[in-house]
């Protein structure tokens, strides 16, 4: 990467990097929902969209949905 480049990535505000990736991944996390584990899924401004019972099950919800699965953690 070079000069420019990290400058530019410098001025991107709060606001664009919150929609960096909208539409094209979703971030995966361990969570407890009524006190089972579930995986959380998240668009990529951390708007919940969705959960699943196992990993599995939520990566394949993503890319059902033509979308990258990324795990937040």
């Amino acid at each position: 990467m070079n000069i420019k480049s990290n400058t530019a990535l410098r001025d991107i505000t709060p606001r664009d990097w919150a929609q960096f990736g909208a539409g094209e991944v979703a971030y995966v996390r361990p969570v407890m929902v009524n006190g089972a584990p579930a995986i959380a899924i998240h668009a990529a401004d951390g708007t919940p969209i969705g959960a699943a019972p196992d990993i599995g099950l939520a990566i394949a919800a993503i890319v059902e949905h033509e979308m990258e699965p990324l795990l937040l953690h």
